[in-house]
């Protein structure tokens, strides 16, 4: 069957389970023929072969449930990274780049070395980035789940990082001892275990464990602002990713822990995304 036919018939079956229909057609064509998406542009009277028309179709009935296109190809955009994704992790989200933008924003030029934690690093996407950016810094990234452990350690290994090391920990708890840290980053669960949304979109295919925390979202960001200082130097920084409703929670807690330079800043929809606080003790 030729390509352009093939990709018809694919843009028909998904136009009524995604916003992104035809690109989402053409991703999946690509990776099954190995191929960049340009290809069906120069190329669309190519034969597919019946043995990779059987593979497209098995991805575009999983893509008709509703499983992420990233989960499908096994692999996810974020920075200037490429990223190995998989069920036991968050899919990597452009509004996240934000929180390593801040922390960015905050590196003080004239300390060389940073020493960077990243609680909750899933595919490990904050901490590569933020490696990537800061090559003389050191990078911790932890996150309960193995299977994340071993994924953020490929990833590293896949973009040739080599200044960030993960370990396997309850946010803290393997840390005892440690050299204390200029930032400490976390996109931790945030959502409400009662929220509607839990049920649609690419959430439904995605970690719960990675997703919800009890207190209305807020559970896991309060413990870490409770723990948190003991693990950072005087005038380092706790960034958070957190809900879009749940900035000024956050400040306020971050405030009542004795944080100064409290502040929140905006993502890609211009909703309150990302909040900092300075610990100056």
């Amino acid at each position: 069957m030729r390509i352009d036919v093939l990709l018809k018939g694919a843009l028909e079956r998904l136009t009524f389970v995604s916003d992104t229909a035809q690109l989402d057609a053409q991703l999946l064509l690509a990776h099954v023929l190995s191929v960049s998406t340009s290809y069906f542009y120069t190329w669309p009277e190519k034969q597919v072969d019946v043995e990779r028309i059987e593979l497209f179709n098995g991805l575009l009935d999983r893509r008709e449930q509703g499983e992420p296109i990233a989960y499908l190809l096994g692999h996810q955009a974020f920075w200037s990274l490429d990223l190995e994704v998989a069920p036991c992790t968050l899919i990597p989200r452009a509004d996240t780049e934000r929180l390593v933008e801040v922390v960015l924003s905050l590196v003080d030029e004239s300390q060389k070395v940073n020493h960077i934690l990243d609680l909750g690093t899933g595919t490990g996407a904050i901490a590569l980035a933020l490696a990537s950016e800061l090559p003389e810094s050191n990078v911790v990234g932890i996150d309960l789940i193995d299977g994340a452990v071993v994924l953020a350690q490929r990833n590293a290994k896949k973009n040739k990082l080599n200044n960030v090391v993960f370990k396997q920990s309850r946010w803290f708890d393997a840390l005892k001892g440690i050299e204390p840290f200029n930032f400490i980053v976390s996109n931790p669960p945030y959502i409400d275990p009662d929220d509607e949304h839990l049920s649609q979109g690419d959430v439904r295919f995605e970690p719960k464990s990675a997703l919800v925390a009890e207190n209305h979202g807020l559970a896991d960001i309060e413990h870490i602002i409770s723990v948190a200082p003991r693990f950072m130097k005087p005038n380092a920084y706790l960034v958070f990713e957190h809900g879009y409703d749940q900035a000024e929670v956050v400040r306020n807690s971050l405030s009542q822990a004795g944080f100064d330079r409290v502040e929140s800043f905006q993502d890609l929809g211009n909703n309150d995304r990302v909040t900092v606080g300075r610990w100056s003790h």
